[in-house]
């Protein structure tokens, strides 16, 4: 008899990214799952943290390149930008002043926000990259490793995961 196995949901690659139900700044609650049938870049930050707004300003790019495309495990590319302030006015002015477009939520509960356990965060800026069926396909890429990998996941492309 075949042995099957399920799916768990985890930290690992191959594993289904933990649910996150977070409100936007207008007081929405956005869930992860929302999002399910597209790549996603789960993308941890705080305004306070200036390598995650430097970074921040570089997924502008990769966002608005990549939002459209169809991938071989997913339609389409979202971000889900997960911050890690207290202060609801830094985190605002800095969506605005980076004009971040895609989702951001946050309980302004800094460290002690329960998603920080969830996703063992030990710091940022750090992201998770999930599929189109929400499966952790990569964690903490950066920089150009991040398109490299976005790029192999379209048609034709050869990406291995990655942590």
């Amino acid at each position: 008899m075949p042995v099957l196995f399920a799916q768990s949901i985890g930290l690992g690659i191959g594993n289904i990214a933990p649910e996150i139900r977070l409100t936007d700044p207008q007081g929405e609650t956005v869930a992860l799952s929302a999002m399910k049938g597209k790549v996603v870049l789960i993308d941890f930050w705080a305004s306070w943290c200036a390598p995650c707004v430097k970074e921040q300003s570089e997924l502008v790019v990769l966002y608005n390149r990549y939002k459209d495309s169809d991938f071989t495990n997913g339609k389409g590319f979202e971000i889900y930008g997960v911050s890690l302030d207290n202060k609801k006015a830094n985190w605002e002015n800095s969506i605005k002043k980076i004009k971040i477009n895609w989702t951001q939520v946050s309980d302004l509960k800094f460290w002690n926000t329960p998603v920080a356990k969830t996703y063992d965060i030990q710091a940022l800026p750090f992201n998770v990259l999930v599929d189109g069926k929400g499966i952790i396909i990569a964690k903490d890429l950066h920089d150009n490793d991040l398109e490299y990998f976005i790029t192999n996941l379209l048609p034709g492309g050869e990406t291995k995961s990655k942590n």
